[in-house]
C-alpha cells in the first residue's frame, strides 16, 4: 500500500544554478531579446525551454552568434580557446560558470605556472569537462575510473596534481584518487575537495534516505552529471531507483506494492518539477509528504558587473 512520500534534504537548485538562471533572466530584462547562450545554461530541460520561451538562444559555435550580440557562458565554464574567440569577436560577455568551477580553472592555471602536470578526474564529453581541460593547451590527462589510472604517460611524475570535476559521485571518486595515489604517491590533492557542497550534500541525503523507502525517485534531466549521480547512490544501497525529467515519465507499476518513496532532485532541477511529481506519485496512491531533516543551504553567490541592478 503506497503511504508516504518523504522529501530529501537538500535537493534542486544549487547556488550556481540560481546564479546562472539569474544572470539569463538579467540580461534579457536588461539588453532583450535575443540573448545567447553557449550551451545549455543548466542540464534541465524545463529550464531551457522555459529561458527559450523568454528570448534566449542556445548554441554550440560561436558561429551561430551575430557580431556584437550579448553571449553568456553556461554554468559549466568554457575553455580559454572559447573565451578568446568570444573576446575576439567583441561579443558582450557574461560569464555564468560556477565559482566552484572557476575555482579549479584558477587553481590549474596557478599550478600550471609552477609546472605541474594534472590528471583530472571527470566524464569524457562533459562541458566541465572541456572547458577545465581548456584551460591548458597540454599537460592535463583525463581518467574516467581506476582502469584509466594505469594508462596515464605524464611527461613527468615530480610535479603532477589531481583536480576532479565537480558533480561527481564522492564514492566513485574517492576511489579512482587511491588509485592515483597507489601509483603516484607524491600527487598533489586539491586543498579543498573538488566536488561542489551542493553534490555533496545532496548525495549525503540520498544515503541517509535510502534505507528508509521501497523506492527513490530523483528528478532531473539525462544530461545532468550530478541527478545521474544521485539515482546511481541509491541504487549501490539496494533500493530500487528511477531517474524522470518530469511526472510525465513515471509510471504506476513502479510504486505496485511499495510503502514508502523516497524523493530528491538534481542541483538543475526546478521545484516546480518536484511539485507536480509529489502530485502525481498522490494520484498513483500516496497518502502524505513529509521532509527529511537535513542541511539547510545558505550559500549565494554574487551576480556579474553590469547586471546588479534591479530587476
Amino acid at each position: 500500500m503506497l503511504d508516504e512520500i518523504i522529501l530529501a534534504e537538500p535537493r534542486g537548485f544549487c547556488a550556481g544554478v540560481d546564479r546562472a538562471i539569474e544572470i539569463v533572466e538579467r540580461a534579457l530584462h536588461k539588453f532583450g531579446a535575443p540573448i545567447y547562450v553557449r550551451h545549455e545554461i543548466v542540464h534541465n530541460t524545463y529550464v531551457v525551454n522555459d529561458l527559450k520561451a523568454k528570448g534566449a538562444i542556445f548554441i554550440e559555435e560561436l558561429d551561430d552568434v551575430p557580431p556584437g550580440a550579448t553571449l553568456i557562458f553556461s554554468a559549466h565554464g568554457v575553455s580559454k580557446a572559447v573565451q578568446q574567440e568570444a573576446a575576439q569577436r567583441g561579443f558582450h560577455v557574461f560569464d555564468a560558470t560556477c565559482p566552484l568551477v572557476t575555482k579549479v580553472h584558477i587553481e590549474v592555471a596557478k599550478l600550471h605556472k609552477e609546472g605541474y602536470e594534472f590528471i583530472m578526474i571527470g566524464h569524457k564529453g562533459h562541458p566541465e569537462v572541456e572547458g577545465t581541460m581548456g584551460q591548458l593547451d597540454s599537460g592535463i590527462h583525463l581518467v574516467e575510473d581506476v582502469a584509466d589510472v594505469a594508462h596515464v604517460q605524464p611527461v613527468q611524475t615530480d610535479k603532477l596534481a589531481v583536480v576532479t570535476q565537480t558533480t561527481l559521485s564522492m564514492d566513485d571518486a574517492a576511489g579512482i584518487l587511491a588509485a592515483v595515489k597507489a601509483r603516484f604517491p607524491n600527487v598533489r590533492e586539491p586543498k579543498q575537495q573538488d566536488i561542489c557542497y551542493a553534490t555533496q550534500n545532496r548525495q549525503d541525503a540520498v544515503k541517509l534516505l535510502s534505507p528508509q523507502v521501497d523506492i527513490v525517485i530523483v528528478v532531473g534531466s539525462p544530461t545532468s552529471s550530478n541527478s545521474n549521480r544521485l539515482r546511481e547512490v541509491a541504487e549501490k544501497l539496494g533500493t530500487e531507483s528511477y531517474m524522470v525529467d518530469n511526472a510525465d515519465e513515471l509510471k504506476a507499476e513502479w510504486f505496485e506494492g511499495k510503502g514508502r518513496v523516497g524523493l530528491t532532485a538534481g542541483a538543475s532541477a526546478p521545484s516546480i518539477l518536484v511539485r507536480q511529481v509529489v502530485d502525481r506519485i498522490k494520484a498513483f496512491g500516496a497518502l502524505s509528504v513529509r521532509k527529511m531533516d537535513g542541511i539547510e543551504e545558505t550559500v549565494k553567490f554574487p551576480l556579474p558587473k553590469g547586471l546588479k541592478t534591479e530587476l
